[in-house]
């Protein structure tokens, strides 16, 4: 089975935050790792707000060893299906999707994804 860690996940592990060694064997198993487009943008976007360009484009740099997924149409239209299901924002709904696309578990601490099938959800600030 391959692995997409949401964007909180990836930023929690960038930052060595309490959650970062649940994340680090999905992260650091790359040969497993899917990362959705649209993760690339969250990343970079949160790490150029709290630390440097250089810093963001180290990010993004790790994150483009796994296997990045560009949103397609039918990726699109399934999150579209999962946010309306699963009442989940945009974003979140296109993770989701990507993950169940490429047959991935989905690593994050962002509670919308709290109980959903696939998922290894770890509350914030508890290591």
């Amino acid at each position: 089975m391959n692995n997409t860690v949401d964007s909180s996940a990836w930023v929690e592990y960038f930052i060595d935050g309490p959650n970062a060694t649940f994340f680090s064997a999905a992260i650091e198993n790359i040969a497993s790792l899917v990362v959705p487009s649209i993760s690339l943008h969250e990343v970079f976007k949160k790490t150029l707000q709290n630390q440097s360009e250089g810093h963001a484009l180290r990010a993004v740099a790790q994150m483009k060893q796994g296997l990045v997924r560009d949103l397609d149409e039918e990726v699109a239209l399934n999150a579209a299906r999962l946010s309306f299901q699963l009442n989940l924002p945009m974003v979140e709904s296109i993770v989701l999707a990507t993950a169940r696309a490429n047959n991935a578990r989905l690593w994050t601490q962002d509670e919308c994804f709290r109980g959903i099938d696939g998922v290894n959800y770890k509350p914030k600030g508890r290591p």
